[in-house]
């Protein structure tokens, strides 16, 4: 390795290779590689202003060759002659790249394998598949990453792929047990392994290599330091902690109407109610099919009259039958195709999708919906479809505005967010939420709700919702919800189905949002039009107000519901946190006992905010349930009782509450 040091930068080159360590916030580093002359100088993820790091780099000469090392604060690391990076905190070691290739080996194993840290293996005319290999730590706990529909929260021994899917979001933000936080700050599709023999990084394709990490005594300090670089989530407005009521779908003004004053009839208060897909004529219209919404202006009016916001459904998806297709084309503001035709999207029509990534893409779609929905007075936008969906995942046929969709297709839907999110901020200064089906790192701060996606109707799935929402928090995504029941529901008169729904409700009440939502069979309600297009030819789900499942379970919604208003005060309290200094509403319980060895053990209930612990239920025809309370004194909010923690206590979970715990 030839080393310098550039303005407080380690700057290292051999064979080709340019690698560059300088310090990037609070003891904190950002280190990025290339083979080619120069780096992109993309910062992706890495968006925030900071103040210059002030380094120290050493260079000296040893027995075996040129040494290097560079320090920011309580961050160390240390380069060796043949380019292998140590990382330490404190002067502690915590991570290592994996390399086994003779000189310049730190391991004492096998160094005959010939495997090396940073792989980069070109493409025949193009860029690089990229592999870069750590050490595995043994004892080590990882989380974060986004969202993932699997019931593992600790993601040491998991095998994730970083690919934005339906109820599959890459967020890559790994914090470890070990006191660090990695940031993988590349958009490209790849994979990551949590082994127990090493770690291993894979983008699909890139030009390089580009990470960033940061360490601290605990969680909270860690998010923290990540939030300080990659931006934080806006404050978010209280007027919106109370209930979203959607369904899929409502398909007329009238029957929006209907139910927002079926709602004020029953003494439900909703915050905002949601018009889903195909109100519009074709995809890619953007406007209100007016046979069956004749006058959205005066429909918003009077739900603003009645103190409720109005949600509206965009989807990235342009049907070749859309106004739009042919000029959208002819711009070349639409996902192009390496091979193959031009359909991206077959659900309900030949389409593709437009290039959130290409700003006058994003300006094209602004204006037009800016004239069909936001100047009738639409207060908010669903992203749905954001990852974005398509018929088939094919990154590698696929290219956008920023590159091939191989190299850059994990940032779309903070693009498509942005697209909203900047535009509404020009338009006026009131606060901007919008809900999303996806994001990337970073997307906390362009005002995004994320919910999970169209996860099932089972216990299973909801049980694979706790972990997703205690990892996306950890990723720094604060602002998450899920489809109250699950999405897919196959009869909303299954007893067992409403069982799901009461406790998912529950769970609910103690999550960043609490949204109704869902598609709920079965589907035998007739369609309004034998047209195949527009907004009334598309099936639509049963009912799914807080009174559709009988007078037991809506009583026992609307008391939740209460629950929810009398904690409005502090959930305020927790977006405010999140907004100064990036922490989660929904907390594994390790993030605020950092210290007790059992709550990073323990994963099946969670921490909303500081001071409640709660603990869902997660089973069918289960009503009472162990419970880990940490040390302190806890105080059962449904009866009074306190318990000192520190031990394991049997909870009761009548049908009407399940265990939630209040430290005093």
């Amino acid at each position: 390795m030839i080393f310098s040091n550039e303005n407080g930068a380690l700057v290292a080159k051999r064979q080709g290779e340019t690698l560059r360590i300088e310090g990037w916030g609070d003891d904190s580093f950002r280190v990025r590689s290339t083979m080619y002359p120069e780096f992109t100088g993309n910062d992706w993820a890495l968006t925030e202003k900071i103040d210059v790091a002030k380094t120290i780099v050493t260079i000296t000469e040893r027995e075996d060759g040129p040494f290097a090392e560079i320090s920011n604060g309580r961050i160390k690391a240390t380069v060796n002659f043949a380019g292998v990076i140590t990382f330490y905190k404190d002067d502690v070691l915590f991570l290592r790249e994996y390399f086994r290739n003779y000189g310049g080996t730190e391991s004492k194993e096998s160094r005959c394998l010939k495997y090396v840290n940073r792989d980069y293996r070109p493409y025949v005319g193009g860029d690089y598949h990229l592999t870069v290999k750590f050490e595995s730590n043994d004892g080590e706990k990882i989380f974060g990453m986004g969202q993932y529909q699997q019931p593992y929260t600790d993601l040491k021994g998991c095998v994730l792929n970083m690919e934005q899917r339906n109820s599959q979001i890459t967020v890559p933000f790994a914090v470890s047990s070990f006191g660090y936080g990695f940031l993988w700050n590349n958009p490209a599709v790849g994979r990551v392994s949590f082994g127990m023999n090493f770690t291993e990084w894979v983008a699909e394709s890139t030009k390089e290599m580009d990470y960033w990490l940061t360490v601290a005594d605990a969680p909270r300090q860690l998010l923290e330091n990540y939030t300080a670089v990659t931006g934080r989530a806006p404050q978010f407005p209280e007027d919106l902690m109370g209930l979203w009521q959607c369904k899929l779908r409502y398909r007329t003004q009238e029957e929006v109407l209907k139910v927002a004053h079926a709602c004020k009839d029953n003494d439900v208060p909703i915050d905002c109610i949601v018009i889903d897909f195909f109100h519009w004529t074709v995809q890619g219209d953007w406007v209100f099919d007016e046979t069956y919404w004749p006058d959205p202006k005066a429909m918003v009016d009077e739900l603003h009259s009645m103190g409720i916001k109005v949600v509206v459904s965009v989807w990235p998806s342009v049907d070749k039958r859309s106004v739009h297709f042919y000029d959208m084309l002819e711009r070349g503001l639409l996902l192009k195709n390496e091979r193959g035709s031009l359909q991206n999207y077959d659900y309900q029509g030949d389409c593709t999708i437009f290039d959130a990534t290409n700003p006058e893409a994003r300006q094209y779609v602004w204006d037009v919906c800016k004239k069909n929905y936001y100047d009738l007075g639409i207060d908010m936008f669903w992203l749905d479809n954001s990852e974005p969906d398509l018929v088939k995942y094919d990154f590698d046929s696929l290219r956008y505005y920023l590159g091939p969709a191989l190299e850059v297709t994990n940032i779309y839907p903070q693009c498509y967010s942005r697209l909203f999110f900047e535009n509404m901020k020009k338009e006026s200064d009131k606060p901007v939420v919008n809900l999303l089906r996806s994001a990337w790192a970073g997307s906390q701060k362009y005002a995004n709700v994320v919910w999970s996606g169209d996860v099932p109707s089972t216990f299973e799935a909801f049980r694979d919702q706790l972990a997703a929402g205690l990892n996306m928090g950890l990723a720094g995504i604060p602002w998450w919800t899920t489809d109250i029941g699950g999405f897919m529901t196959d009869d909303v008169n299954d007893p067992d189905f409403r069982q799901l729904l009461i406790r998912w409700y529950e769970f609910a009440v103690f999550s960043p949002v609490l949204r109704m939502h869902g598609d709920r069979g079965p589907y035998d309600i007739p369609p309004l039009d034998n047209r195949d297009f527009g907004g009334g030819y598309l099936h639509t789900g049963q009912d799914n107000e807080l009174w559709s499942y009988g007078e037991e379970n809506f009583k026992i919604m609307k008391d939740q519901l209460k629950l929810r208003h009398e904690l409005k005060p502090y959930i305020k309290s927790l977006y405010e946190e999140a907004s100064k200094n990036g922490s989660p509403l929904l907390r594994t319980l390790f993030y605020e006992f950092p210290e007790d060895k059992k709550s990073w053990e323990v994963y099946d209930e969670y921490m909303f905010g500081d001071k409640y612990l709660v603990a869902p239920i997660m089973e069918l025809n289960k009503f009472e349930r162990e419970v880990y309370l940490p040390e302190g004194k806890w105080e059962d909010i449904r009866d009074g009782k306190t318990y000192e923690g520190g031990c394991v206590i049997t909870a009761a979970a009548p049908i009407e509450s399940i265990p939630v715990f209040k430290k005093v």
